[in-house]
């Protein structure tokens, strides 16, 4: 497998070489900011879920630990309430918008690479008097290979958005909550 890739590589112009170079950095991106803002998005959901609890069960005053406690320093007016709901929406989505970026690019770029990878190939090909089908096909097929790596690339970013878009709607609501709670007892 490694050969393979490596063949791979020692045949690919440097544009495929830099098309996959930068595949690769964006795969790795996204893996990063998916996993450090899932994290962050569980804790805050976590402790917004729990902060709901305390309001709804006991009837007490928000939980200390709730980013809209922080944020609001304990006020239950409702505008100030809304700015910080707006705020900590905001800031709960930082860098979300990157896989968005990232899935919609990726595809394009992959694309770019198969092009100039096919058009390598009928260069190389135009000096030949006459080209049979085995000797096309493998280097269109060396080509495509840049598309795949885009789609895949763009499967990841596109399911990672998603699925922290959700984790943000999902604290949006326990915020929303909490603050109409703490409105309606002010």
């Amino acid at each position: 497998m490694i050969d393979l890739i490596l063949d791979y590589l020692s045949n690919s112009s440097a544009i495929t070489i830099l098309v996959l170079v930068l595949l690769s950095a964006y795969l790795v991106t996204i893996f990063w900011i998916f996993i450090y803002r899932l994290m962050a998005l569980n804790s805050l959901i976590l402790n917004e879920k729990k902060s709901l609890e305390t309001l709804t069960s006991r009837g007490s005053d928000i939980s200390p630990l709730s980013s809209l406690y922080k944020c609001s320093s304990g006020s239950s007016s409702k505008h100030i309430l809304h700015a910080c709901e707006i705020s900590i929406i905001k800031d709960a989505s930082f860098g979300i918008s990157w896989l968005s970026i990232i899935s919609s690019t990726a595809p394009f770029i992959g694309l770019f690479g198969t092009v100039v990878g096919i058009l390598e190939s009928f260069a190389k090909f135009s000096n030949h008097g006459k080209v049979g089908f085995s000797i096309i096909a493998p280097a269109i097929s060396e080509a495509l290979v840049a598309t795949a790596a885009g789609i895949f690339v763009a499967i990841f970013a596109y399911t990672f958005h998603q699925i922290l878009v959700r984790k943000v709607y999902e604290l949006n609501t326990y915020i929303k909550a909490q603050a109409e709670i703490l409105v309606a007892k002010g």
